[in-house]
């Protein structure tokens, strides 16, 4: 009875500090209140983390805001100009209700500096990652006197906006980190500049540009991509009180931000809740024309080839020396200057990013009709094109002086124009009158017919007589050179109905495949097949005599067999043995077929195909590298047993050669290691790496170009690696494979495929060792590295995608342009896969 009054006592203090603990959360800091180094404060929902930290192996120490996971993953700075030398850190309040950090002697490092003073302040870290400032602990309004988010640092978070505020005139712009070691103001900063029409800019405390997103032309920025994005909502406002971007999250499970990293580039990144590590969806610059101003003045630059740049209509390479060494720096000059004479007119350069506002001219109140006008009477006047491209476009924007920073943009949702003035000479060229160019074209003929026909009397014979002793002479050389059983021309035609559309089995490459009908007119009594060489290709002869001299000595049972050829007049065939099952893509690609292969027979068909590339490369009497590895060239006989294909684009090495290089890059984009794509290096690694697209294909039945993704825009071998680095492989796996896959083979064959893709010709395995692998439960496996061509090549380069919500009269007309964008994304991004072949 005597213990009463302390349980009293005791039950009270604990009620009371329950109160303490309710009133006072773990997401606070109040009045009176202090928080040392050591101490954190952590959003309600765990999300984020407030305290003090060493980045990397800097002894200095930051107040700073960070994911709350592993590893920590800093997203907002405190005291970026001024660090702590030690731990005696402190963040408390002001007299005026700011939050103030002090040093070991009590000075103060840095404060929030607001305007507005507090008699009961309150700091509190929101699960958005947003430390707020504000009167009154139980009030919840977002009238902040302060916020984390006005001030960024190198990040970008959801509900953080990126942009300016007229009414205030405040400013928020993201400032890279010197190091990652040192999270101090760095080198870059990533901003919205509004001088004329907004743009995204990327440049150095020297102010030199490093990227630029084209200017805002009323649907998207004209230098990139619009689309939608499953994980986010890109939100884009430009009216008279702001002009600011932000996102929001549309998957509760993922984790989005965007950083401007040390080196200045801008990438997005995303992480699974509860993932391992943050996987990087775009960066920016990534293609090399979005480096700002590569071709300099004047220039034009192109992705989607070798050189790069090339000058305007009209101009020429100011220094064509430094052009010769793909240095397009000095830019171009006009050939004919322009003077405002009598017939100058305007050359239409479509499709483009914009050239960079500098020195320019903007009416958003005028057609573009009435912009020509202008431009034509202004001497100085360069080009012209719409301000905006919304119904049919208006306003007008005119360049004078240099243009700079103009280039492909092959992406564009709305084509935006350029307009280039061209004296009339320079146009005279380009467009000669209809009138003018028949007159023209009438003299330069009559002239060309009268000074050749005699010419052409005499060399017609000569000519005739020489052709026909050429082509019994290559004839002969051919049949020589190549070491084939010799089949007659009228016997195959008799036997294919003359290559009736009807005995037709396939085409492609560089030609049609018959099946020959059985009548005994052939030596041989099994059903053959027989590859005709088109006459209308260029490349058709070459890639003949390769692919017959490459394997008429070739025996192995995951092979083809080549049963003979034929060379006769203008005819290049070749006799393949006939495979009942036509091709493996027939059977993983095609969801219409009545049955779909099982685990163990695409097992075996894997392994198949890996030892018969495995004699092409070790052990038949010359190595072969194939370069043309897809499941289209993967035949199947009546037992579905694999037999590879098509060796046409085949190469041998002789000796001690390892590795060739050529210009002429020909295959099948999908299944091109990265070396041959940019380079046009190839080896056997080469082999490798298309082996292991046709691997993953194989287990998942998806095709690697074309893959589509609700959560990223990465391709089959990006899809692939995620799922790896996550743990969650399996997943990968061909659904009609539930009741039929043998989980360790399934999950080794992934790894090999994952082994065999790898970005470095050098990671790869050789097929040695791939075969070794997966035929061998006890072998232990390297872990994989990076996949090359990992993400897709067309996704939305920068991640942007943007909705302009205040331009938008009512949610019904929102909700059909959104209704339209994703109609577009789904045709962009989700496209039909098909075989590409690009010769450069």
């Amino acid at each position: 009875m005597q213990k009463a009054p302390f349980l009293s006592s005791f039950c009270f203090f604990m009620i009371f500090l329950s109160f303490l603990g309710l009133s006072f959360g773990a997401d606070t800091l109040s009045s009176g209140q202090s928080m040392n180094d050591g101490e954190t404060r952590v959003s309600s929902g765990q999300g984020f983390e407030l305290g003090f930290f060493s980045p990397g192996s800097s002894k200095s120490r930051f107040l700073g805001i960070w994911y709350k996971m592993t590893p920590e993953t800093v997203v907002w700075v405190a005291n970026r100009d001024n660090p702590l030398n030690d731990s005696g850190g402190v963040l408390t309040f002001s007299d005026e209700g700011n939050l103030i950090l002090l040093n070991q002697s009590k000075s103060v490092i840095w404060s929030s500096y607001s305007s507005v003073v507090l008699r009961n302040p309150v700091a509190q870290l929101l699960e958005s990652g947003n430390l707020v400032l504000r009167e009154d602990a139980s009030s919840s309004s977002e009238d902040y006197s302060w916020q984390s988010f006005d001030h960024p640092s190198d990040t970008l978070l959801s509900s953080m906006k990126l942009g300016w505020d007229f009414r205030t005139g405040t400013e928020k712009y993201l400032t890279s980190w010197k190091s990652r070691d040192d999270p101090s103001p760095g080198e870059y900063t990533f901003r919205l500049r509004i001088h004329g029409l907004p743009q995204f800019e990327v440049f150095n405390n020297a102010s030199v540009m490093k990227f630029r997103s084209g200017s805002w032309n009323g649907i998207q920025f004209s230098g990139l991509s619009i689309g939608v994005n499953p994980i986010s909502r890109q939100i884009f406002v430009y009216n008279q009180t702001d002009v600011y971007f932000e996102y929001d999250h549309l998957k509760d499970g993922i984790l989005t931000r965007i950083v401007l990293n040390e080196s200045g580039l801008l990438q997005r990144l995303a992480r699974k809740k509860g993932g391992v590590s943050w996987t990087v969806m775009y960066s920016h610059p990534i293609d090399p024309c979005e480096n700002y101003a590569l071709c300099g003045a004047n220039g034009f630059c192109r992705s989607n080839i070798y050189s790069r740049c090339d000058c305007l209509r009209g101009f020429v390479p100011k220094v064509p020396e430094q052009w010769q060494m793909l240095d397009w720096s000095g830019g171009c000059v006009r050939k004919v200057s322009v003077n405002c004479s009598k017939g100058e007119e305007f050359f239409k350069l479509s499709r483009v990013k914009l050239p960079d506002l500098i020195d320019f001219w903007l009416d958003e109140n005028i057609s573009l009709a009435e912009c020509r006008v202008r431009c034509l009477k202004n001497c100085s006047c360069t080009a012209y094109a719409n301000s905006d491209v919304r119904g049919g476009g208006s306003g007008c924007l005119m360049w004078f002086g240099d243009l700079m920073d103009t280039s492909e943009f092959e992406d564009a949702v709305y084509e935006q124009d350029l307009h280039i003035r061209l004296s009339a000479s320079q146009l005279y060229l380009i467009q000669i009158p209809t009138k003018r160019k028949r007159l023209v074209v009438t003299i330069g003929v009559t002239s060309a017919i009268s000074g050749l026909l005699l010419l052409g009397i005499i060399l017609w014979t000569v000519t005739l007589t020489w052709k026909r002793v050429s082509k019994i002479r290559d004839s002969r050389h051919a049949k020589d050179d190549i070491d084939l059983p010799l089949f007659e021309l009228d016997t195959i035609a008799a036997a294919t109905n003359n290559f009736s559309p009807t005995n037709m089995i396939g085409s492609g490459g560089f030609g049609s495949v018959y099946k020959l009908i059985m009548q005994g007119n052939l030596s041989t009594n099994q059903e053959i097949a027989v590859q005709r060489l088109s006459k209308n290709s260029g490349q058709g002869r070459e890639e003949f005599m390769n692919e017959a001299a490459s394997i008429a000595g070739l025996q192995h049972k995951n092979l083809v067999g080549l049963l003979g050829c034929c060379i006769e007049k203008e005819e290049r065939m070749l006799i393949y043995e006939y495979m009942t099952n036509k091709s493996l893509d027939n059977f993983i690609f095609d969801c219409n077929r009545p049955f779909s292969l099982e685990w163990e027979k695409r097992f075996d068909i894997i392994i198949g195909i890996g030892r018969g590339l495995l004699y092409l490369h070790q052990d038949s009497k010359v190595q072969v590298i194939h370069r043309d590895l897809k499941t289209s060239n993967i035949l199947l006989d009546a037992n579905l047993n694999p037999k590879i294909s098509d060796f046409g684009l085949a190469r041998i090495f002789r000796g001690d050669e390892k590795e060739a290089r050529t210009k002429r890059i020909i295959g099948t984009f999908g299944y091109m290691c990265p070396e041959y794509a940019i380079d046009g290096k190839f080896s056997v690694k080469s082999d490798v790496f298309s082996f292991g697209v046709l691997l993953l294909e194989t287990v998942s039945g998806k095709r690697n170009r074309g893959f589509c993704h609700q959560c990223h825009h990465h391709n089959l071998l990006g899809h692939a690696w995620l799922l790896w680095n996550e743990g969650r492989a399996l997943e990968l796996t061909d659904d009609s494979l539930a009741d039929s896959c043998i989980e360790f083979q399934v999950e080794r064959s992934i790894q090999v495929g994952l082994l065999c893709v790898q970005k470095f010709p050098a990671d790869r395995p050789t097929m040695s060792s791939v075969v070794f692998m997966l035929a061998n439960q006890e072998a232990i496996l390297p872990q994989p590295k990076q996949p090359g061509f990992y993400m897709e090549e067309k996704s939305n380069k920068l991640g942007f995608d943007f909705t302009e919500r205040t331009l938008y009269k009512s949610s019904r007309d929102y909700n059909n342009a959104r209704s339209s964008i994703d109609t577009l994304f789904t045709r962009h991004f989700c496209k039909s896969p098909g075989i590409l072949v690009q010769v450069a």
